[in-house]
């Protein structure tokens, strides 16, 4: 991380968060959701946090739950959201990412940034006078992660000792929810086909820290030994953006891969399972009879991802990376 500015404060991954700051960011998504499901308008006090400010969207990827989820939480408080999709700006075309990036960064307080390359991710870091928000790249996704959190603390209260089980590819969202999980006290079993290979260095973070919190961690080739007791059964979409001409290649990698009653039942998972996806889904990750189930909270999570960029944008942006400032502040 030595290439990211220590200011203004980047959000890049959630590695480079201390679990107490963790914990914080999920507390007051919490109280967002609180105070939004109230029906209630944003308080004035909130509105005017970023009044008359731009949030900018920089977005070279498409995207539904994070357009939404940034736009909203811009617009609450007080800020006005640009979206700048590839089509809509010079980079990439006529002019530089260190020359976009000065000027975008001076005119807006803060990136929301979507890309392809996580160094993109830390170009911007580099040159940005203002907060960059990773809001995916091809190693990382923190936002999901505090989504997902919200998500796992709702369904079970205290996290400590829960099983977490990834069924399915080795992807930025594994590497931070992973991460997220085991700060907050929970084991992790990720499953993946013997021809994937985990992130070396995602895995020797993931392992030191899994240490550290005295949790387990383990890479497995069989969904059956990584759901074996699990609360939390999570997968993702096998084939992202941009790989659709690897689409056969990847369905036979997941051949037996696919998440239904069927195979939970002979993995012998909890009594308790809640069923987890990121979205957009497709039927081959995992079987309606999971994914419709009274057990998933796939709709809940995406929902959560509203909350999460409420939290980022407060403790990155208006509360300038101090990120324990707020953590018992009414909203």
């Amino acid at each position: 991380m030595s290439s990211v500015s220590s200011s203004p404060r980047h959000f890049v991954n959630i590695h480079q968060l201390s679990a107490d700051e963790l914990s914080a960011l999920i507390s007051r998504a919490a109280a967002f959701k609180k105070q939004i499901k109230t029906g209630e308008p944003a308080p004035w006090k909130q509105y005017q946090r970023l009044l008359g400010k731009v949030v900018a969207l920089l977005f070279s990827k498409r995207s539904t739950r994070t357009r939404i989820s940034t736009e909203g939480a811009a617009a609450y408080f007080g800020a006005s959201p640009m979206f700048l999709g590839k089509d809509d700006i010079q980079l990439g075309v006529n002019e530089s990412m260190y020359d976009t990036t000065k000027i975008i960064s001076s005119m807006t307080s803060c990136v929301f940034a979507r890309v392809g390359k996580h160094q993109e991710i830390l170009d911007l870091c580099k040159d940005s006078s203002v907060p960059i928000i990773n809001s995916l790249c091809d190693k990382y996704h923190p936002l999901q992660a505090i989504a997902d959190m919200l998500t796992i603390k709702e369904a079970f209260g205290n996290t400590s000792g829960l099983r977490l089980a990834w069924v399915g590819d080795s992807n930025n969202v594994l590497n931070d929810m992973a991460i997220a999980a085991i700060k907050l006290g929970i084991h992790v079993s990720v499953a993946i086909p013997s021809t994937i290979k985990y992130d070396p260095e995602i895995q020797a973070q993931t392992e030191q820290l899994a240490a550290e919190n005295k949790v387990t961690f383990e890479i497995v080739n069989d969904p059956l030994v990584a759901l074996k007791n699990a609360n939390i059964i999570v997968t993702d979409t096998w084939i992202s953006m941009g790989e659709e001409a690897e689409k056969l290649e990847k369905l036979k990698q997941f051949a037996n891969f696919q998440i239904n009653q069927d195979m939970l039942k002979k993995a012998g998972v909890s009594d308790n399972w809640k069923f987890m996806h990121c979205l957009p889904r497709h039927q081959e990750e995992v079987h309606d009879d999971v994914f419709y189930s009274d057990n998933s909270v796939v709709f809940q999570e995406g929902e959560n991802r509203l909350y999460a960029a409420l939290a980022v944008m407060e403790g990155f942006v208006i509360n300038k990376g101090d990120l324990l400032n707020a953590v018992d502040e009414e909203v």
